[in-house]
């Protein structure tokens, strides 16, 4: 058998590192009232950011509340990847953390090979969907964005099934985004997909009905990753932000292949929605910074206004040993972003300290303008350690150098010591905008490490009150998640009309 040359490898390396390098975040799924709350984990101890990443497969931990009695569920989310491991009894698939140097080079080497050899299966994807949730058209996905969604169904005791691979009558040939739109009016979902290769990214839209539109292919002038985007009523936001991809810098630098820039500028294109091309996409240009996570968009006037979480020099490196002194410099920070259509210019302006991260709004707001943000505040090592409430019709206070509240800031909740949580979702008491918009609750899982126990947690959205509404104790621990989902008691019973 003769050896791939240097070339092919470089060029296997630009293919499954696009694949199975694209940063994930572990997702925490939620349905209250008859709820279920979910989160896809790891099962040992974390030794760093990135080994949270690393899971062979998903588990979505759940709590189904109806007729005042509580249901926990766990299960795994049955990928290809998985099935795959579990035949062989261990761990056959590149992992994020252990690509970099030589090391990293054999791995893909590897993988090609057990590849070629039929010894592994890639025909169904490999990726993990252990990122997040999304409901659409009858169907509860699991995500990763370096893969395609897999359908899961909720059943009427709260147990989860995985029905398998989604790819929308085979029109969804590329990978699909962690988290994409649900317009709450329109009942559309709106996607893309991020590659190595031009034209790099690509926009979908789903109809309310589940029909996948043709791709709108956008183009960048290089690789990158892109984790996040947003919509508005009309238009769709993405975001080509200078953290790119170079596998030269693998084995050059002993690095991730994944490297943020400093000396690019952070580019902003905003489409019209329904286009069915790039040729009217409309570019903007802000200081250099990534984001992973947005928590709206909307129109006002001439203007694009995006709110977000924004994080200025990342390097995925620096959390992939979970250094205490390298992760102190890895933090969020709540920024507005305005792009003026007309005039063409952009502006921001920062709406808090650090660190803040995991926004969340009432999604009946989605793409229209609202009024509130919630989100996770994060200690030097990234835990959560309270959920916070922004106003963004206050002003921020100034001269502070952490998260108080006042100003916009108008409430904390802490977790006490000892206490982390996770992501918490925003459940409306009342279904659409019939109420308030802040009328709600928050809900997450806490896990005490004093005592070992985990509990999900539900608060008061609007009086970020101290004392909890409810907390349900759980009967095992629930491992560090991070993003979550709430499923009403009308789509779990939808379910069973497809």
């Amino acid at each position: 058998m003769t050896p791939p040359s240097h070339f092919t490898i470089f060029k296997a390396i630009l293919h499954l590192l696009m694949k199975l390098l694209l940063l994930t975040t572990f997702p925490l799924k939620a349905i209250f009232r008859s709820a279920l709350m979910v989160n896809l984990l790891e099962l040992v101890q974390i030794q760093s950011l990135l080994r949270l990443l690393d899971i062979t497969g998903s588990m979505i931990h759940g709590l189904r509340i109806k007729d005042g009695k509580a249901t926990y569920v766990s299960r795994y989310v049955r990928t290809s990847r998985l099935k795959q491991e579990e035949f062989f009894g261990g761990a056959k698939f590149m992992k994020i953390g252990d690509l970099k140097g030589l090391f990293g080079l054999f791995t893909v080497y590897m993988q090609m090979l057990r590849t070629k050899l039929k010894v592994l299966d890639i025909s169904y994807g490999n990726g993990t969907a252990n990122t997040a949730l999304v409901y659409h058209h009858g169907k509860l996905l699991a995500l990763s964005e370096a893969d395609k969604p897999y359908v899961l169904k909720v059943l009427e005791d709260g147990d989860l099934q995985t029905l398998g691979m989604l790819d929308y009558d085979k029109r969804l040939a590329h990978s699909f985004t962690a988290h994409p739109k649900v317009d709450p009016v329109t009942g559309e979902m709106f996607t893309f997909g991020y590659s190595h290769a031009p034209p790099y990214i690509t926009y979908r839209v789903i109809s309310k009905d589940g029909i996948m539109q043709d791709p709108v292919p956008i183009t960048i002038p290089e690789a990158i990753m892109m984790h996040d985007f947003a919509i508005t009523e009309n238009y769709a936001i993405m975001m080509d932000l200078p953290l790119c991809f170079r596998p030269k810098e693998m084995v050059k630098n002993n690095k991730l292949a994944f490297t943020f820039d400093a000396t690019k500028k952070a580019r902003f294109g905003v489409l019209a929605r329904y286009a069915n091309n790039e040729a009217l996409i409309k570019w903007f240009e802000l200081p250099n910074c990534f984001i992973f996570h947005n928590a709206n968009a909307w129109e006002e006037g001439d203007e694009v206004v995006l709110i977000t979480c924004r994080l200025q020099n990342p390097d995925l490196d620096m959390v992939n040993g979970g250094v205490k002194e390298k992760l102190e410099n890895f933090c969020n920070e709540l920024y507005e972003m305005r792009f003026n259509m007309k005039s063409g210019a952009a502006s921001q302006r920062k709406l808090s300290e650090s660190a803040v991260d995991f926004p969340r709004i009432n999604e009946n707001y989605t793409g229209r303008k609202q009024r509130y943000v919630y989100g996770t505040t994060l200690n030097s090592i990234s835990k959560v350690t309270g959920i916070i409430k922004f106003d963004l019709h206050a002003e921020p206070e100034t001269g502070k150098s952490q998260l108080e509240v006042g100003g916009n800031v108008q409430g904390i909740f802490d977790l006490g010591p000892g206490r982390f949580g996770s992501e918490a979702v925003f459940v409306p008491s009342q279904p659409g905008t019939e109420c308030e918009e802040d009328d709600g609750y928050l809900i997450f899982f806490v896990h005490d490490e004093n005592t070992g126990k985990s509990s999900v947690n539900v608060i008061d959205a609007k009086t970020m009150s101290a004392e909890p509404v409810a907390v349900v104790e759980l009967p095992k621990r629930v491992p560090y998640g991070f993003h979550a989902f709430f499923v009403t008691e009308e789509q779990i019973q939808e379910q069973a009309k497809l």
